[in-house]
């Protein structure tokens, strides 16, 4: 497509020119922006991944006949699939020798996330944990028939199998998901509660506050990327969850400050020193009570908490 940028359009930042908008497949990219960033984040979790995948998605998009392509939507979702795909295997081997727990890169989005309850579910970063125990394909299967709703015709031909193959991966990944899934859930007034009632005791450092709203198995992982100290190995369980804590956070209150957020669809705090954002702490809250933490540290992976990240299905 002659004269066509080799930069992915991004109209976050405002509206697309008057020549981007003439531009049907520039049209049809940014109509579907949010969408193809959504899968590619839900199949990685790097957002800088995510992001590359597009770019890789746009190249590709930008020399295809519109005239030939049915549904550009799926068409799309077919491409950013692909290109995912490839980027995951390289990830697991980037993954192997990262230092320390690896978690999600934190995203700072909108309350609309938070509203789409299977949306925000796919996207928290317990979830995001538990499709890391799938293969590259059973990620992909998963995330577009569970979370997206496409066909098993439209995932075939996304992932390269025939749609009997497709089904049989689906079951598999279904039945490996909810083996490993967070539990429970609660309810809007329940985690207002209990992440005002966590801030609380953090802020004070009472341990016993810790106590009351820490689940007794309750996780706390850290990510530091080997660039920022950060907790060598997941802590469980709430009385040394809550020590390790109290320590920790007891030692920098006097000179950093602590805000409620909503972070991949869910309650987190923000941590922040002089302004800059230090840590950004997830938070997993079932039946009133916290049960997973999810500190994360490496400044690589917080440049998405700057401003809001439109997540759609």
């Amino acid at each position: 497509m002659a004269g066509t940028s080799r930069t992915a359009p991004d109209d976050r930042g405002g509206s697309p020119s008057q020549d981007d908008r003439a531009d049907p497949a520039t049209e049809a990219f940014l109509t579907h922006r949010n969408l193809l960033f959504t899968v590619a984040y839900e199949m990685l979790g790097s957002a800088a991944d995510a992001e590359d995948v597009l770019q890789e998605t746009w190249l590709r998009w930008a020399g295809v006949d519109l005239d030939t392509v049915q549904s550009q939507r799926a068409y799309l979702v077919r491409i950013t699939t692909r290109q995912a795909l490839t980027r995951l295997r390289t990830l697991g081997r980037r993954k192997e020798s990262y230092v320390g727990p690896w978690l999600p890169e934190p995203l700072l989005t909108a309350p609309d996330v938070a509203e789409d309850v299977e949306l925000a579910d796919s996207v928290s970063m317990a979830m995001m944990l538990v499709l890391e125990t799938l293969t590259p394909t059973e990620r992909a299967v998963f995330v577009l028939r569970e979370v997206f709703d496409l066909g098993y015709d439209e995932i075939a031909d996304a992932v390269g199998k025939s749609p009997v193959a497709v089904r049989q991966i689906a079951h598999r990944a279904r039945a490996h998901v909810a083996a490993r899934r967070p539990r429970g859930g609660a309810s809007p007034a329940q985690t207002r509660d209990a992440l005002e009632a966590f801030q609380r005791a953090v802020d004070t450092g009472d341990l016993q506050r810790l106590l009351d709203i820490l689940a007794p198995d309750v996780v706390f992982l850290g990510d530091g990327g080997g660039v920022r100290q950060a907790v060598p190995r997941p802590i469980v369980g709430a009385d040394r969850v809550a020590r390790v804590l109290a320590a920790g956070l007891g030692r920098i209150a006097a000179t950093a400050t602590l805000q409620p957020a909503q972070v991949n669809g869910s309650p987190a705090l923000i941590l922040r020193f002089d302004g800059e954002i230090d840590t950004v702490i997830a938070v997993r809250i079932d039946d009133g009570l916290i049960t997973g933490l999810y500190a994360v540290r490496n400044p690589e992976k917080l440049s998405h908490m700057q401003r809001e990240t439109a997540l759609r299905r």
